[in-house]
C-alpha cells in the first residue's frame, strides 16, 4: 500500500501505542512489521483475532503473558549442541513456562460460554515440557549460581569444599593465635590471595616464618605468606573448586542437551508466543480506545456511527457520523479554517489503515467498513497562512502520482485540494481533479473553500456536499460534520458580529455575484430549518422515552397484581386442604375404630359403603390441593435473612431441615445450627425464618420419604460386575432417590473393562429426565472408569 499515506494519516502514531500494549519483544518485532493488508478474508481473520482478545481480557481481566523471551539464536545454539549458560536457561525456562500457563489458562475446558477459536486453536499447538521447566530452576537459583540440589555429585563437592574451608580456616586460627607467631605477624587475620588462605607477616621475619610468599603491601613492610603447613590442603581446596566447576559445567551441558532434543518445538511455541502477545495486543488497544469490531462489507463502502479519532483526548473529541459509497462516491466538505475539516479526514483514512490492520475503531456499534486495494491521502497544513509556489508545486507531483495510481477499489482523501494558487484557476483543477478520481471509479472525500465545489456537488450525480458546522452567536466551530449540507462562508456574519460597519458589508456584497449571494441565504435558511428539525427530533425522542417508561412501569404493577394474586389463591387453596386432610385423618380414625369393633361382623355392604365414604372424601380434597410447584423445596432462600441471633428457630433450605442458631456473624453472614445433634456453619443465604402461622404444604407421607432418602442415599453408585440391564435399572432408581435426596453432584462407578457397560450407562444418562449435564472422572475422582452427574 501507498507508505506516504501512513505518515500523513498518523498511523506510525498507532503503531507506536500498540507497541506500548506488546508484554514481550517478540510482540514488540511484530508489531513493527504490521501493514494494512488488502485482502478481504486476512482483514476479516485479523479483526476476529482482535475480538477474541478483546473478549477475553473483558471477561477475565486479565491474561498472563510474562516470561515470554526471544530464545530463538539461545535455542539453535543448544541444537547444535552448544552449553548455554544458567542466565540463557532461565529465559528458555521463563518462556516454557509461559507456554504452559497461557495453554492451561485459555484451554477453556471448565467454561461452557468459553469459546475463542483463534486463539484456542494457537494455545492448544503449544508444547508443553514441565519436566526441563522444573529440570532448569532445581539446578539453577538465579544467573550466577547453581543449586546444590542440581546433582548429588555438586552436592557433595560443595560440602567437602566447606569441609576443607574450616580445616584450614582451623589451622590458620591456631598458627596467628599462638604467641610463638605473634610477633612475627603484622595482624591476626587470615586473608586470601587468589583462592589461597594466607596470613600477613612482617617483611622482617620473611626467613622466620616458612611458606609460599603471594604478595606484598604497597609499602613492602608486609608480605602475604601461605605457611607451608596449609599448602597442601589449599591444594586440595584448589583441586575441589576445579571439580565443583567441571561438574556446573556438566550439568549445563546436560540442560542444553535437553534443550537442544526438543529445539524445533521450542522454535514453534516462539512463533506462537510471539502472535499470541501481538493478538492481545490489539486487544488492549481496543479496551482503551473503546473500540469496536466492524462489520466488513465487500461493497466499497463504509458508515461509520460516532466515529472518534483515537489520537484525540476522548474526553474532548466530538464524534461524527460519515458515510460514503452508497448513494454517493465522492464527499466535498466545506466550512471555515479550524471547523474540524482535517481531522474529520484523517478520521476516515486512519479507520481504513486500522481496519485492515486488523484493529478495531473507536466508533459505535452499527458502523461498517470495506477493504481498499489502496488508501491514497495528500494533507497539508490546514492552519497555514500563506501557501507558495514550491508547496503548491509539491501538493500537485503528489497528486499526479495519485492519479497514475489510482483503481476502483482506492480511498482518495484530498485537502483543501486547489488551494495555494489563483481561486478560479484552483477551483477549475480542483474540479478536474475530481472528475477524474470520479472516473476511475474511486471514493473519495475532499476538503475545500471554493463556492464553485459546492456547486459542482449540487449538480453532479454521485457527488455530496457536506459541511462543518459554526456557531454564529459564539463565533466557534462545533466540529460537527452535516452530510447533505454545503458550508457556508459566514464572513459577512463574523465581520458584523465583531463590529464591522453595515454600509461595508452592504458594499462588499455589491461586488458579489448575486446568485452566490442568493445561495448563501439559501443555505442559511436550509441550516436554521435543519437546526429546527433537529430540536423537534429531540423532543419527539425525549416524549416518546418517557411513554415507554411510564408503560414499563405500568406493565410491571400488573405483573405484581397478578402474581399476588395466584399466591393468594394458592395459599388458600394450602389451608384449605390442610384442614380437610385433618378432617380426613379423624374420619380414618374413627372408620378404622369401626373395623376393629365389627372386625368380624362387619359385612360387604359395611365394607363396601365406608370406602365409598372414604373415596368422597378425598375427591373433596382434590380441588384443594395445592400445585405441584408450591411443594417443591427450594435450594436457596427468596429472600436472604438480614440478620439472626442465637436461640431462634431456622429451617435450612439446602437440606430441607429445622434447627435451632447456636450463634451468628452478620458481617459474614453465616451462622452456626444446630440440627439434631449437628452442628454446622451455614450462610445466611441457605437459612429461613420459621414463623408461628407457617404451614407447611408437603404432606407427612412426603416428609417422611424426603427425610428417609436424604439420610440413606450415599454419592456414589458401583455399577460394577453388573449387566447393561441390571445397571441401566440400578442407574435409573438411584438417579430418582439423589433427586428427591436433594443431591446436587453423584458419582457412577462403571470401570473400563471392555466398554460395553460405560457406553450403555452413558446412553442412558442422555435420556434421564434427573441429569442436567455429565462429565468423564478426572485426576483423584476415578478417572476414565466413572462418569461425573450434576443433577437438576
Amino acid at each position: 500500500m501507498d507508505k506516504k499515506s501512513f505518515k500523513v494519516l498518523e498511523f506510525d502514531k498507532i503503531i507506536e501505542i500498540l507497541k506500548s500494549k506488546a508484554s514481550s519483544s517478540l510482540g514488540l518485532k511484530r508489531i513493527e512489521r504490521l501493514e494494512p493488508s488488502s485482502e478481504f478474508e486476512e482483514v476479516k481473520y485479523r479483526l476476529q483475532e482482535t475480538t477474541e482478545a478483546q473478549s477475553i481480557l473483558i471477561k477475565r481481566g486479565h491474561v498472563n503473558l510474562g516470561g515470554i523471551h526471544d530464545v530463538l539464536d539461545k535455542v539453535k545454539r543448544a541444537e547444535i549442541g552448544a552449553s548455554l549458560d544458567p542466565a540463557s536457561l532461565l529465559m528458555v525456562a521463563d518462556t516454557l513456562r509461559a507456554a504452559r500457563v497461557l495453554s492451561n489458562s485459555l484451554s477453556g475446558d471448565e467454561e461452557e460460554d468459553f469459546n475463542y477459536p483463534i486463539i484456542q486453536s494457537l494455545t492448544t499447538s503449544l508444547y508443553i515440557h514441565k519436566e526441563i521447566e522444573d529440570a532448569i530452576y532445581n539446578a539453577i537459583v538465579s544467573e550466577l549460581e547453581i543449586a546444590d540440589s542440581a546433582s548429588s555429585t555438586l552436592r557433595d563437592i560443595r560440602r567437602r569444599i566447606v569441609q576443607k574451608n574450616q580445616s584450614i580456616r582451623s589451622k590458620l586460627n591456631s598458627i596467628i593465635s599462638s604467641s610463638t607467631y605473634q610477633k612475627y605477624l603484622q595482624d591476626s587475620i587470615i586473608s586470601m590471595r587468589g583462592d589461597r588462605f594466607v596470613i600477613p607477616v612482617k617483611a622482617e621475619y620473611r626467613s622466620v616464618v616458612s611458606g609460599i610468599v603471594h604478595d606484598q603491601s604497597s609499602s613492602g613492610a608486609t608480605l602475604f605468606i601461605e605457611p607451608m603447613s596449609i599448602v597442601e590442603m589449599n591444594n586440595e581446596l584448589r583441586k575441589l573448586k576445579l571439580d565443583e566447576q567441571e561438574e556446573i559445567e556438566r550439568i549445563l551441558s546436560e540442560l542444553s542437551r535437553m534443550i537442544g532434543e526438543v529445539s524445533r518445538e521450542i522454535i514453534s511455541n516462539q512463533e506462537i508466543l510471539e502472535k499470541i502477545d501481538f493478538i492481545f495486543a490489539k486487544g488492549k488497544l481496543s479496551l482503551q480506545m473503546k473500540g469496536i469490531d466492524p462489520k466488513l462489507n465487500e461493497d466499497k463502502k463504509f458508515v461509520i456511527k460516532n466515529g472518534r479519532h483515537p489520537l484525540l483526548d476522548p474526553k474532548k473529541v466530538v464524534a461524527n457520523t460519515i458515510y460514503l459509497g452508497d448513494e454517493f462516491h465522492t464527499l466535498v466538505i466545506t466550512g471555515p479554517n479550524t471547523g474540524g475539516k482535517t481531522v474529520t479526514i484523517k478520521t476516515v483514512g486512519l479507520f481504513a489503515l486500522m481496519t485492515q490492520s486488523g484493529l478495531h475503531i473507536p466508533a459505535d456499534f452499527g458502523s461498517s467498513m470495506c477493504v481498499y486495494d489502496n488508501v491514497f491521502a495528500d494533507i497539508g497544513d490546514e492552519q497555514s497562512i500563506e501557501q507558495s509556489l514550491s508547496t503548491f508545486s509539491s501538493h500537485m507531483t503528489r497528486i499526479v502520482s495519485i492519479l497514475e495510481n489510482v483503481t476502483e477499489n482506492s480511498l482518495v482523501i484530498f485537502d483543501e485540494l486547489g488551494a495555494g494558487t489563483d481561486p478560479i484557476e484552483g477551483a477549475a483543477l480542483a474540479i478536474a481533479i475530481l472528475e477524474d478520481v470520479k472516473m476511475a471509479g474511486a471514493k473519495c472525500i475532499a476538503t475545500t473553500h471554493y463556492s464553485e465545489l459546492k456547486n459542482y456537488a449540487l449538480t453532479k450525480k454521485g457527488v455530496e456536499n457536506a459541511a462543518v458546522e459554526f456557531n454564529i452567536e459564539t463565533l466557534s466551530p462545533t466540529y460537527k460534520l452535516l452530510i447533505g449540507v454545503p458550508g457556508k462562508s459566514n464572513a459577512f456574519e463574523i465581520s458584523k458580529k465583531l463590529g464591522l460597519r453595515d454600509y461595508i458589508i452592504d458594499r462588499a456584497k455589491e461586488f458579489i455575484n448575486t446568485d452566490n449571494i442568493e445561495l448563501e441565504d439559501l443555505l442559511q435558511n436550509v441550516e436554521k430549518n435543519r437546526i429546527k428539525a433537529e430540536e423537534d427530533r429531540a423532543e419527539a425522542e425525549k416524549l416518546k422515552l418517557e411513554i415507554q417508561q411510564i408503560r414499563d412501569k405500568e406493565a410491571e404493577k400488573l405483573d405484581k397484581i397478578i402474581n399476588q394474586k395466584e399466591k393468594m389463591i394458592e395459599r388458600a387453596k394450602s389451608e384449605a386442604f390442610s384442614i380437610t386432610r385433618q378432617a380426613k385423618e379423624e374420619v380414618d380414625e374413627i372408620i378404622k375404630h369401626l373395623k376393629e369393633l365389627e372386625n368380624q361382623r362387619a359385612s360387604k355392604e359395611k365394607n363396601r359403603q365406608i370406602e365409598q365414604l372414604r373415596k368422597e372424601l378425598t375427591d373433596s380434597m382434590g380441588s384443594l390441593q395445592p400445585t405441584v410447584k408450591s411443594m417443591i423445596v427450594p435450594k436457596v432462600a427468596s429472600k436472604e435473612i438480614k440478620n439472626l441471633k442465637a436461640g431462634e428457630d431456622i429451617r435450612v433450605i439446602t437440606l430441607n431441615q429445622e434447627g435451632t442458631v447456636v450463634s451468628a456473624d452478620d458481617k459474614k453472614k453465616e451462622a452456626v445450627v444446630q440440627i439434631g445433634i449437628m452442628k454446622m456453619t451455614l450462610p445466611y443465604k441457605s437459612l429461613q425464618r420459621i414463623k408461628n402461622q407457617q404451614q407447611s404444604t408437603v404432606t407427612k407421607k412426603t416428609r417422611s420419604v424426603i427425610k428417609a432418602k436424604s439420610g440413606r442415599v450415599k454419592g456414589e453408585v458401583d455399577l460394577r460386575g453388573m449387566n447393561l440391564e441390571e445397571a441401566t435399572l440400578e442407574v435409573e432408581k438411584y438417579l430418582d432417590d439423589a433427586t428427591v435426596a436433594g443431591l446436587e453432584q453423584v458419582t457412577i462407578i462403571h470401570g473400563i473393562g471392555t466398554g460395553v457397560l460405560k457406553s450403555g450407562i452413558q446412553d442412558v444418562l442422555k435420556r434421564n429426565k434427573h441429569v442436567k449435564k455429565k462429565r468423564q472422572g478426572g485426576y483423584g475422582e476415578g478417572g476414565v472408569g466413572v462418569t461425573i452427574v450434576t443433577l437438576k
